[in-house]
């Protein structure tokens, strides 16, 4: 079993990719982390583990990769797009993948680093920004904010249960709007709704807003 730590301040894109990690027999999430300093903490505690960052955190690379080497570890990085690889590569970092890949991308590319290759994404090799705002954008606007919200929550990992307590209403009802969800996004089950959310930039956002309103809500 490969140990994995996932390290990435936008709590949507992390729930989304521990999701996409999880379906994987042959990969543990160890740790999940929103910040540098518990990444940091991590890379000390859990060695010899898959260290798959954002760059987004702002990390200084050498001190990271100094963790990284001491716990004989390896570092993946999910770049923004637009962000060359050469800033990572000339610091050690062994796989680089762009904030709008496909999961499938993603995974192969940490199976290339567990077992000892590099895997470095070119920009053009992701899906073009433009083709994801757009088809982003169309899902968003197709979707009403309360099933905006059950997208939100079934990113984070909620069940059927939760949902409908957070939202005040019963599971039937979510199941309802749950259908209406994948008829609009064209996916089949929670697993692809949460991956094509954290696929679309636009309609993550959309998610991680409506996210947000709703543990105001619940607050």
């Amino acid at each position: 079993m490969n140990k994995i730590i996932l390290a990435d301040n936008q709590a949507i894109f992390r729930a989304g990719i521990a999701k996409v990690l999880a379906s994987e027999e042959d990969f543990r999430v160890a740790a999940q982390c929103a910040d540098l300093e518990r990444l940091l903490l991590s890379v000390d505690a859990y060695r010899s583990s898959i260290v798959l960052f954002a760059s987004a955190l702002r990390p200084e690379y050498q001190d990271l990769m100094s963790h990284v080497k001491a716990a004989g570890s390896r570092a993946v990085v999910i770049a923004e797009n637009g962000e060359p690889a050469q800033i990572f590569t000339a610091h050690d970092i062994r796989g680089v993948v762009y904030r709008n890949t496909t999961g499938q991308a993603l995974v192969e590319c940490v199976h290339r680093v567990i077992k000892g290759f590099s895997s470095i994404q070119r920009p053009a090799e992701a899906i073009g920004a433009e083709e994801e705002d757009s088809v982003g954008a169309r899902v968003r606007d197709r979707l009403t904010p309360k099933e905006m919200k059950i997208v939100a929550l079934i990113v984070q990992g909620c069940k059927n249960k939760e949902i409908a307590l957070r939202l005040g209403t019963t599971e039937q009802v979510i199941k309802n709007y749950l259908r209406s969800v994948y008829d609009k996004t064209g996916v089949s089950d929670r697993l692809e709704l949460a991956l094509f959310t954290i696929h679309h930039r636009i309609l993550a956002a959309a998610a991680a807003e409506a996210g947000n309103s709703v543990q105001m809500r619940t607050a």
